[in-house]
């Protein structure tokens, strides 16, 4: 028995990245660190361009705790804390954690900046307009 997805039609070509990605979006779980994704508009002087701001609430990272990554078209932030040996606690409430969070990008997404701040490292990305291309195809004709 086949499977039919939403993007068997024949007339979607070329989409077979699109439903892979699709797939691996569903099957990310974790929620942790929580994050916001919000969409930031530059001053008249910048053509009021739109970008992206990614933040996520990293307290207790210190900025050599964290690495943000692209590798292709995956933005990957990772955070890695190790527990100080030399501490007495009487009560742990707060983990040393690790996680790691990606996110796929659209063609195009550029990554401007990452900066730590008040606990929240903040990830700007740009999305440059793409031109529309009109092209007519030439038509040869076999007899």
């Amino acid at each position: 028995m086949s499977r039919v997805t939403p993007f068997s039609s024949p007339l979607l070509l070329g989409f077979d990245a699109v439903e892979k990605t699709l797939e691996r979006i569903g099957k990310a779980g974790d929620g942790y660190p929580p994050y916001n994704i919000e969409r930031i508009r530059a001053s008249e002087g910048e053509n009021s361009a739109a970008f992206l701001r990614i933040t996520l609430a990293v307290a207790g990272f210190r900025p050599e705790d964290l690495e943000v990554t692209t590798e292709e078209s995956q933005l990957t932030i990772r955070g890695r804390q190790t527990d100080d040996r030399e501490r007495e606690y009487l009560h742990r409430g707060i983990a040393a954690r690790q996680f790691q969070k990606c996110f796929l990008l659209a063609d195009g997404m550029q990554i401007i900046g990452a900066q730590l701040k008040n606990g929240l490292l903040l990830i700007d990305l740009a999305r440059p307009e793409p031109e529309r291309v009109v092209r007519r195809i030439a038509i040869e004709v076999a007899d």
